[in-house]
């Protein structure tokens, strides 16, 4: 099980380029499986979740080519209409094939999902999604079984809460539903507009992209489909929060700044100085003090849950009281100990987590939980005194492409130990 080694190295400088978007590639390659003939997708990031996902598809029937960030998904010949636990339990967003094999083929099995190791987050806003497109939905033994009677029937659905995932899913299912379809508090997520767009140039009849709103007339054919993965913003993110924690300097490149909106927000009221270009954000943080804040998670255009853990290691090192309050997942905290572990002062009050910052961390061995959580720990350890020793890192290899690569450019100091 490989393990990272970290010690201090000074601020980091310079730029770093961002890969394709994990929550963005992996629906896309679902989508796939709609259309007959090979699908194409571009940018995409050679990670654990796509190599998952990969596999699933492969399991269903499909052939799958990867030539370094160009991959093809052959889908002529599904025949298999499962997706078992084995696969489905590694990763959370293999549950995505549920909508796109009902709708193809009225039917389909798929195991409950898994993924990173805090939750809950039940999938009862897919089923129910579905549900109302027509298909009967029957959960046993662990396995999702979803039948329909011929095609999917469009319906207007209301998420009770936005889900980025239930949307990819129930978005993906109405395409080939029969009549319109309209889903209403649906995410708008990046991710989901570029689902959406990606599902238009595979013949989708789709309005209201980029909307709470999505209007979905369904056609009885798509075909295979060509585009681009967008930036990961989270991948984005972690490196102007390592800038950030190191009092670094370093340009974010390759990147969508529009995407970044809160987060930059947030950088900018502890004290970092942010230049935007048409597709860059650098962060200064060079001899600056730098003030505690409060945080509060919201679905997106609003803070992302995703980047709560970075930060609050960011705010570890900043003197003052911070909170970081998460209304996504409001027990995703389990970063918060191994952090304390590093010297880290940090107190949990339901979903609020207040950090009294300034503390010296000091380097020590620590466990990852999850795939943020891992990025909060590597973050920490550039600054830790002494040496830190993060095991469990390959949570960290299901987001994260060339991750200490990227980072030893910059001037980290980390090395990965294999351990058998």
């Amino acid at each position: 099980m490989d393990s990272f080694l970290i010690s201090p190295n000074g601020p980091l400088k310079g730029s770093v380029q961002i890969s394709g978007a994990k929550n963005a590639v992996l629906p896309v390659m679902a989508a796939a499986m709609l259309a007959d003939g090979v699908s194409k997708i571009s940018n995409v990031p050679q990670l654990k979740d796509t190599k998952t996902m990969s596999d699933v598809l492969r399991v269903t029937g499909c052939r799958i080519k990867q030539n370094e960030n160009d991959l093809s998904i052959d889908s002529s010949d599904i025949n298999h209409l499962e997706a078992p636990y084995e696969l489905v339990k590694t990763m959370r967003a293999s549950f995505y094939v549920l909508g796109p094999l009902v709708a193809k083929f009225g039917k389909c099995r798929v195991s409950l999902p898994g993924g990173c190791a805090w939750g809950p987050r039940p999938v009862d806003l897919h089923l129910k999604g579905l549900e109302a497109l027509g298909a009967k939905i029957n959960v046993t033994h662990g396995y999702v079984e979803a039948l329909c009677d011929g095609r999917l029937k469009g319906n207007t659905f209301s998420f009770p809460i936005s889900s980025v995932g239930a949307t990819a899913n129930i978005l993906m299912a109405a395409t080939l539903a029969e009549g319109t379809s309209i889903l209403q508090n649906s995410s708008i997520e990046p991710e989901i507009t570029a689902l959406a767009n990606y599902l238009i140039e595979m013949g989708a009849e789709i309005s209201g992209v980029g909307t709470r709103t999505l209007i979905v007339k369904g056609v009885e054919k798509l075909k295979p489909g060509n585009g681009q993965t967008i930036a990961d913003r989270i991948e984005a993110g972690t490196f102007l929060a390592a800038a950030a924690i190191t009092r670094g300097k370093v340009k974010v490149t390759a990147m969508v700044p529009e995407h970044q909106g809160a987060l930059l927000e947030v950088f900018k009221n502890i004290g970092c100085e942010i230049s935007i270009g048409e597709n860059w954000v650098e962060l200064d943080a060079e001899n600056k003090e730098l003030m505690p804040t409060h945080i509060t998670t919201l679905p997106y255009p609003g803070f992302p849950t995703d980047m709560q853990a970075q930060l609050m290691a960011v705010l570890a090192t900043v003197k003052g009281t911070s909170s970081v309050r998460d209304t996504i997942y409001n027990d995703r905290f389990k970063h918060v100990s191994e952090l304390e572990r590093l010297g880290a002062e940090i107190s949990l009050k339901e979903d609020t987590a207040i950090i009294n910052g300034g503390n010296e961390l000091t380097g020590a061995q620590v466990m990852a939980s999850d795939l943020r959580a891992s990025a909060a720990l590597v973050l920490a350890g550039l600054v830790a005194k002494g040496q830190t020793e993060i095991s469990r890192i390959y949570h960290l290899d299901r987001g994260y492409e060339n991750f200490e690569g990227k980072l030893s450019k910059l001037g980290a100091k980390l090395e990965r130990v294999h351990k058998s």
